[in-house]
């Protein structure tokens, strides 16, 4: 099978699932490990700027435990998604530092401050700016991060906009999304196959597969895999296609990452 690494508890604002219930939901869903990646969004919307700060000595504190009564029975690893934002610079290199992570997201959820998930963020813009500016704001967080391992759901904003994917393509924005390709590379980060993209209707991952391809063709090797589940039905979700879908871009071996090194494993 595969290793879920991308899942969020009810440490994330946007879920209530139990951390033991999402342990049990893996070995169910018959995984060969999980990784934990519940979302720290510093300086998120106004409204709700605690809404995604974790407490992480107590987030911690419970993975620690879920490990110990999985042990034997299912490899639990402990990480986070970090809300990348460029005047974010001097506070997330800290987090990552200071903490005992196995593996950290990098992901963009607000651009210019605005989070995509929301309609007002195309209120003045076509469907095509607002894809663009999206990809321009990863472009921006990688000029200053490198406190992440993969640059998550790369194509994040395309769930959301107000045709989804029905108008999207990776060929309309090769030009970009290309160079931020080349930039994850020369970092040494990776980029994840998140398969939520299935769960939201688009009939594709995030990244599309044209877009894990041409990563491959440039050069690019590591690549993670998760359901970016919030619940417990949803670990593994749509797994079965991951192998295929990994080959025909070219891979021969998927990662996973233990205190913050990347292991590599054959399909």
């Amino acid at each position: 099978m595969l290793w879920d690494t991308h899942m969020h508890t009810h440490f994330s604002g946007d879920s209530n699932a139990d951390t033991f219930g999402m342990a049990e939901a893996s070995i169910h869903a018959g995984v060969d490990g999980i990784c934990f990646t519940d979302h720290m969004d510093l300086d998120y919307l106004e409204e709700e700027s605690d809404k995604y700060i974790i407490d992480i000595p107590a987030y911690l504190k419970e993975m620690q435990q879920v490990q110990s009564k999985f042990s034997g029975k299912l490899p639990v690893n402990i990480g986070v998604e970090l809300g990348l934002q460029p005047h974010l610079k001097q506070e997330l290199p800290k987090i990552a530092d200071m903490y005992p992570f196995d593996f950290i997201i990098g992901s963009s959820h607000m651009v210019h401050g605005v989070d995509p998930y929301y309609p007002k963020y195309y209120q003045g813009r076509t469907e095509d700016e607002g894809y663009r500016e999206y990809f321009e704001s990863i472009l921006e967080n990688l000029a200053v991060f490198d406190c992440f391992d993969v640059y998550g759901h790369i194509d994040y904003v395309v769930r959301y906009g107000p045709n989804k994917n029905q108008y999207y393509t990776y060929e309309k924005f090769a030009d970009i999304i290309d160079e931020i390709l080349r930039t994850l590379i020369q970092k040494g980060k990776g980029i994840e196959l998140n398969t939520a993209g299935f769960k939201y209707g688009l009939g594709h991952p995030n990244p599309t597969e044209s877009i894990l391809k041409r990563y491959h063709e440039l050069g690019g090797e590591i690549i993670t895999v998760g359901a970016d589940a919030h619940k417990p039905e949803h670990v593994a979700y749509d797994f079965g296609k991951v192998p295929g879908i990994l080959q025909l871009a070219g891979f021969k071996y998927y990662t996973v990452f233990k205190n913050r090194k990347p292991v590599f494993y054959k399909l």
